[in-house]
């Protein structure tokens, strides 16, 4: 047989306090940083237009420490085997975007048809990643087959929204500055 235990009633002041404690008002519980994040590959990621002032910024390459470990023995290996079969110029993929992006960001910057939108352009594996705002569906089909001609170039993923509207941002977008 149990016996049932009766709970003394707590004043108003006392339940407050224990729910300010819980939820760890006043520095009582410090709350976990994220880790810190940086572009440890050095990964091309640069603006190539900027003519929509309220579209939001991509967050860009970012990685933590226990991100670059994982991922350090893939990116070395990446492209080894086009290279040694003589298919590929250099030994690896990454190799090649620190000069595929500066010559997409000139294509772009130099065909006219862009220079209503606001992109940025990340390089990784040969593969381009388009990311911003354009003023139309046909504008980001076109910005994407463009691309698809710059030499070198394997492959392309279009991240382009619509406009610059919070909720139809494709990519992740950048914390606000001076937090």
């Amino acid at each position: 047989m149990r016996t049932r235990r009766h709970l003394q009633p707590q004043t108003g002041a006392a339940v407050l306090a224990g729910l300010l404690f819980a939820l760890g008002a006043g520095g009582q519980t410090p709350v976990p940083e994220a880790p810190a994040r940086s572009n440890a590959f050095n990964d091309p990621f640069v603006q190539v237009t900027d003519a929509l002032p309220g579209c939001l910024v991509p967050e860009g390459p970012l990685y933590t420490a226990q991100e670059v470990r994982v991922l350090e023995h893939e990116r070395t290996q990446h492209g080894t085997s086009c290279h040694l079969s003589g298919r590929c110029r250099l030994a690896n993929s990454y190799l090649y975007d620190a000069e595929i992006v500066p010559r997409v960001q000139r294509y772009l910057q130099r065909d006219g048809r862009f220079d209503d939108t606001s992109v940025w352009v990340l390089g990784q594996r040969r593969i381009v990643t388009l990311q911003g705002c354009v003023q139309s569906a046909a504008q980001a089909e076109a910005m994407e087959q463009a691309v698809r001609l710059v030499d070198d170039v394997m492959g392309v993923v279009n991240l382009l929204s619509v406009g610059t509207a919070r909720e139809a941002a494709r990519y992740p977008v950048a914390a606000p500055q001076g937090r």
